[in-house]
């Protein structure tokens, strides 16, 4: 009873009866640009380090800034509907790069044909699409009548920064400085290769060594994630090359162990401690990863359940006298509906995605119910502890089986099962996104369709951009190379081949899953340990690094707490600028690699030009102690111009 109270007294900042500026022509292209910056930052970000970040604030801030420099007037809504468009692009892209790599590293195995760009982009708009159709009906349920139980963290925080107008100028600036550092820098390491990107150190007696790269992406994310998080991946990284490797190597000096074929000490000698890693430890973090993601849905099930009935009670009040109100007007029932049947029609029949008739029915149940559970999940815990991967790995695992069981094996039950966990894993990214977004604009007081035809703008953008930089970043770097490791989708394409032809190392992949066991006994969080142990202890130290610059910044002494929250929030966004310039470095890069100049590329030319400075590892300590400073100088330093 008091929850509906609550819901009719709460008035947002535009009232309904208000007409202001909102889907506008400037904040269309705005958000249109934001969304294929954003998007393909993100998916060279999780290619690289299988994490993405949510580009809500950064957009809505870089929209409130350009808005006012560029436009006298500005409108918060047109502010929103920028963030709501380029976090929309960012979100596709996300869900997209941890599974749709496979088809490149099955191809590169000679598997199958690589796929072609009109398959990725019919996979990421089917599943843009559906993820925003799913969600659409859930808004009642989930945003209004759940307003004050359901937080939703960075849908409200992102509301907040925008209601903070007067800020935005400087806030945008801060972003765009990150985003000028990001470039530099990687540009400085990758381009003319001044400076190592990656610090190692060799620990002979154990066998093993620690690394550590230098980029501003990673340390942006530990700063970003917070000292916990990066905490508990680091120890994943400890367990993996301090523990585990020294173990090997000890145990098994000239043993023969599967996957491998020829000995450890071979193994060893040849390749160091990275040859144990690959032959190894990856597996026994798949295991893991792969355990944690079942764990997360597992202990949510209860929350899945009735969130599910809720919901589908919810959609008995989507028609009514209040639809006519504008900031209660979404989409209408029968275009969604009839928009959801097309799709699912064009998934089965269209020859271009390696769908059939049985693969589109599992998408509408796992879809649907997914898209519900994500909404709900990131109301509660935030986008970044949502379970996106654990999803994925839970559709896989039934997907594969199922199309084993229906006849379809070989390369194309494997095709179908990647395309279906594709398409699922983007409903899901894209249905918690859309959450968040219509919880911005509900406090804001945007008016839900036009949102809604805002994310389907955001969804189509980036569905037609993501196959064009996933050939371009294959072509370039290749996928499952040390600089695009693609560890997500090398998780996927392991498990679809282990359920299809059980090929696996199935003792090391239950290693993994008893580690993660005995985590969770631990009652510490699983995904974070099991994914520090997956990936390379170089991204898990560098992670490490931002984590505690971020609490050092978080444990001064500040007059107020919304000092600190100023304070911190200009980390942030500086490291989002700085994830962001560095993924479109990243991507420029590739560009060059594929451009001939003489007898090799334009990359290789500039690279040249630099050799004859490289300053090795020292210069790449060099430069994680200025990114160090760059962010203490947004944070710490940036005191006195606050309160000036």
């Amino acid at each position: 009873m008091s929850k509906e109270n609550n819901n009719k007294e709460f008035k947002p900042y535009i009232s309904a009866d208000r007409i202001v500026p909102e889907f506008t022509v400037k904040s269309v292209l705005i958000g249109v640009i934001l969304a294929i910056v954003f998007g393909a930052a993100n998916a060279y970000l999780g290619l690289r380090v299988g994490m993405t970040i949510s580009a809500s604030i950064p957009a809505a801030v870089i929209g409130m800034g350009v808005m006012k420099v560029f436009f006298r007037k500005n409108s918060i809504l047109e502010a929103n509907m920028i963030q709501t468009i380029g976090s929309s692009g960012e979100s596709l892209a996300a869900g997209a790069i941890f599974t749709m790599p496979a088809f490149f590293l099955w191809a590169a195995e000679g598997v199958m044909e690589l796929p072609s760009l009109l398959e990725l982009t019919l996979i990421g708009l089917f599943g843009g699409i559906l993820g925003i159709m799913f969600m659409v009906p859930l808004r009642k349920a989930l945003i209004v009548k759940e307003h004050g139980t359901l937080p939703y963290p960075e849908g409200t925080a992102c509301a907040e920064v925008m209601l903070a107008g007067e800020k935005g100028g400087a806030s945008a600036f801060t972003v765009f400085v990150g985003m000028g550092i990001g470039a530099a820098f990687k540009f400085i390491i990758d381009g003319f290769r001044v400076a190592s990107g990656t610090a190692i150190l060799a620990i002979d007696k154990l066998k093993t060594e620690v690394s550590m790269q230098v980029y501003p992406a990673i340390i942006s994310v530990g700063y970003i994630c917070g000292p916990k998080i990066a905490s508990y991946m680091f120890a994943g990284g400890v367990l993996g090359w301090l523990v585990l490797i020294p173990a090997i190597n000890l145990f098994g000096a000239d043993t023969v162990l599967y996957p491998a074929t020829v000995t450890i000490s071979e193994i060893y000698a040849k390749e160091g401690a990275s040859g144990i890693w690959s032959n190894y430890i990856r597996y026994i973090g798949a295991g893991a990863v792969a355990a944690g993601g079942i764990i997360s849905l597992i202990k949510t099930f209860p929350l899945i359940i009735r969130t599910f009935k809720e919901a589908m009670m919810g959609l008995k009040g989507n028609n009514g006298a209040e639809t006519e109100v504008r900031t209660n007007q979404d989409l209408k029932f029968p275009v969604i509906l009839g928009a959801i049947l097309i799709v699912i029609i064009l998934i089965a029949v269209v020859p271009a995605v390696p769908v059939n008739i049985f693969g589109a029915v599992i998408i509408v149940v796992f879809g649907f119910f997914f898209a519900t559970v994500s909404s709900r999940m990131v109301g509660l815990i935030g986008s970044s502890n949502n379970p996106v991967s654990g999803m994925a790995i839970a559709t896989l695992l039934i997907s594969t089986l199922l199309l084993k069981a229906s006849g379809m094996t070989g390369a194309a039950g494997m095709a179908g099962a990647i395309a279906i966990g594709s398409i699922i894993c983007i409903i899901a990214a894209m249905a918690g996104d859309t959450s968040q977004d219509l919880k911005s604009g509900y406090i804001l007081g945007a008016t839900p369709k036009k949102q809604q035809i805002g994310e389907l703008i955001g969804a189509i953008v980036s569905a037609l951009a993501i196959g064009g930089i996933l050939y371009l970043l294959n072509e370039a770097l290749g996928f499952g190379s040390a600089e695009l490791s693609a560890p997500q989708a090398t998780l996927m394409k392991m498990i679809v081949e282990g359920v299809m032809g059980g090929e696996l190392p199935w003792t090391l992949v239950f290693i993994g899953v008893f580690i993660a066991i005995v985590v969770e006994i631990l009652r510490i969080p699983v995904l974070p340990v099991a994914i520090g142990l997956y990936l390379p202890l170089e991204l898990s130290v560098a992670i490490m690094v931002g984590g505690i610059v971020r609490w050092f910044v978080e444990n001064r002494k500040y007059k107020t707490e919304a000092e600190k929250n100023d304070v911190v929030n200009g980390g942030v966004l500086t490291c989002s600028g700085m994830i962001a310039g560095e993924g479109i470095i990243g991507i420029l890069l590739a560009v060059f690699a594929l451009i001939p100049v003489g007898s090799g590329t334009l990359r290789d030319v500039i690279g040249k030009a630099g050799d004859v400075v490289n300053t090795g590892q020292i210069g790449g300590l060099v430069v994680m102690a200025i990114l160090i400073l760059t962010i203490l100088k947004f944070t710490i330093w940036s005191k006195h111009e606050k309160e000036s």
